[in-house]
């Protein structure tokens, strides 16, 4: 999502992302770059590029949008706890300006004459952060379109009873506010894709919590619907890059960047191939 205000003519870019195959292995820009031609054919400047969290599926443009426009790259306070997790899984040590400034739940931040203000959305991932601005809240994962509902808590650090008091407080909202998914999954019966919804539309029609759902029952709800999904296919590729703002690892002798794949091979090994 581009947010710009049009009298300062500065700018704020959202969960952008880098083009990637995974069979592959090959990374390019052309999605990226078709956001940077619009920003500057409008003659906006970018201030910052926003993460509303660390994405389990897809690679963040955000380094890149930052080297390319000098944009900081901003996100939650919560940030270092997810980086922690998966620096270990990695066995990894993301360089210490992965990112310009982190966010504290509450903290606003100047856009020309707009305000955006933080506020902490954790449950789908620890460091979760909506982006207030003006009538607008850009939720990235933590609501879906109110026909698919919300998103899964088994990740690392998530935890559906956050989730759960996350979505309360969007809930404590107007009725008008508007919220702009990261993603849309075509619910069935829909066979064009959408990003915009309104709390009004969540508390009174998201089929996993509206209004009057019970925390209990969401929690049961979240429990048994995240234990039948696989993993995100991206998401071993892209947490590793994600934690680290974007930044690929560091180039090896021979000049070729390369990611790591953990692997969980059985309790006993696997006799003559683990050692």
């Amino acid at each position: 999502h581009l947010v710009s205000e049009r009298e300062s003519g500065v700018a704020a870019l959202i969960d952008p992302v880098l083009d990637f195959d995974g069979a592959s292995g090959r990374i390019w820009t052309d999605s990226v770059d078709a956001f940077l031609a619009d920003i500057s054919s409008r003659s906006i400047r970018l201030k910052y590029v926003f993460e509303t969290h660390i994405h389990a599926d897809h690679l963040t443009a955000a380094a890149y949008v930052g080297a390319k426009t000098g944009a900081r790259i901003i996100a939650s306070a919560a940030t270092p706890r997810t980086q922690a997790l998966f620096e270990a899984v990695y066995d990894i040590r993301c360089p210490g300006n992965s990112f310009d400034y982190l966010l504290n739940d509450g903290e606003t931040l100047p856009l020309g004459a707009l305000t955006l203000k933080a506020v902490a959305t954790p449950g789908h991932t620890i460091s979760c952060m909506t982006l207030l601005i003006e009538d607008c809240a850009f939720v990235g994962d933590t609501l879906f379109m109110p026909e698919y509902g919300t998103p899964r808590c088994d990740f690392p650090g998530g935890d559906a009873s956050t989730l759960f008091a996350s979505i309360q407080k969007l809930y404590a909202l107007p009725d008008h506010i508007r919220l702009f998914s990261a993603h849309d999954y075509l619910a069935p019966g829909r066979d064009h894709f959408a990003w915009e919804s309104t709390i009004k539309e969540h508390r009174e029609h998201n089929i996993h919590l509206r209004c009057d759902t019970s925390r209990d029952a969401f929690i049961s709800m979240r429990k048994a619907r995240d234990a039948k999904l696989n993993a995100p296919k991206l998401m071993l590729p892209a947490v590793q890059v994600n934690i680290c703002g974007g930044r690929l690892p560091r180039p090896h002798k021979n000049g070729t960047h390369y990611l790591q794949l953990p692997l969980a091979p059985p309790k006993n090994g696997i006799p003559g191939v683990t050692t």
